[in-house]
Order: structure tokens, then C-alpha cells, then sequence
């Protein structure tokens, strides 16, 4: 069965973004050559589940190419029906059916590029099997946590934790089930 991972950066003190969604922080840890193994991740996985606020913003940012490299199918979480794009599906039905769904089908696995609302939904809904969690060396003080209150508690495993001169900790959980 396809796992459902998360792979996401946040500030040490959890914020996912800065307020007014600014993720400027991110850039504190830019450096030329290094993808904090972004590029080995997308390649285990063939389907995105992303919300749609998270994908205005990539798109406004980076451009259609970051997600849709004709190679994936990517599920937009919105409460607007919209036209299908290319392999990009604007979806408006249950986000835990649909995962029940793509679990079940044949394919890599599945990655949840957020925002906080869609992870959080599908923490409450215990559909996420492997949290990669890149920490970024900075207190930000507000903004949006990555981890919402009222969830139910979930018990982990740790796989990995790697260091970079960046001052970047990138922390690798899964599941235990």
C-alpha cells in the first residue's frame, strides 16, 4: 500500500510561515547545490495532495512547473470547483476518501506539501505515515503553527535526523502503528 508523507520546513518554535503566509525565512537557510534531499524525496512519490492557498502561492512564486512536471497527478484541496489543468485536479469531495482512494491504487507514494489546514486534517484522520520535518534555526514568534491543537495524539518513530552547515535539522518519523 502507498504511504502518505509529509516533507515541510518550519521554524524552530513550529510556524510553517511568518504572518500574512510570508515565508521569507525559508531563505535563512538558502544555499546554492543543496535541496535538503527534496530531489530524492519527489522521486518515491507520484501523487501531491496540496492545499489550495499552498498552491496559489507556488505557482505566484515558483511557477506550474514545481508541482506539475507531467509526471504526477496533483490534488488541489479547495472548496471551489475548478476545471482539471493538465494532471492538476482541483478537488472538492472527502480529502479522507480520496486518500483511502489513492492508497488503494497502484503507484509510488503519496506527498502532502500542506498548508497546515489539509496536514492537520489529515493528522485528525491519522492518514499521514512519515513526517520529514526540516527545522530551520530561527524563533519566529507568530504565525501559522504547523501543529494545530485538537488533534488526537500520534506516537512516532524516529528513522533519521540529519545536520547541514546550513544550521538546518531535517528530522525523519514515521507512524508506529
Amino acid at each position: 500500500m502507498r504511504k502518505v508523507s509529509i516533507f515541510i520546513a518550519m521554524s524552530l518554535d513550529g510556524y510553517i510561515a511568518k504572518p500574512d503566509d510570508d515565508l521569507s525565512f525559508l531563505k535563512l537557510v538558502e544555499k546554492e547545490g543543496e535541496d535538503y534531499g527534496y530531489a530524492a524525496f519527489t522521486e518515491t512519490i507520484d501523487t501531491l495532495i496540496i492545499g489550495r492557498k499552498t498552491y496559489d502561492y507556488v505557482l505566484r512564486e515558483i511557477g506550474s512547473s514545481h508541482y506539475d512536471n507531467g509526471q504526477r497527478d496533483i490534488y488541489v484541496i479547495t472548496r471551489t470547483e475548478r476545471p482539471k489543468a493538465g494532471r492538476t485536479i482541483f478537488y472538492t469531495g472527502d480529502i479522507a476518501a480520496l486518500v483511502k482512494r489513492l492508497r488503494q491504487e497502484k503507484g509510488k507514494n503519496i506527498y502532502c506539501d500542506g498548508g497546515a489546514e489539509v496536514i492537520n486534517e489529515l493528522l485528525k484522520l491519522d492518514l499521514i505515515d512519515e513526517f520529514i520535518i526540516s527545522v530551520i534555526p530561527v524563533l519566529l514568534g507568530g504565525g501559522t503553527k504547523l501543529f494545530k491543537d485538537g488533534r488526537p495524539e500520534h506516537i512516532l518513530e524516529c528513522i533519521e535526523v540529519k545536520t547541514f552547515q546550513t544550521g538546518l535539522a531535517q528530522l525523519h518519523y514515521r507512524r508506529k502503528k
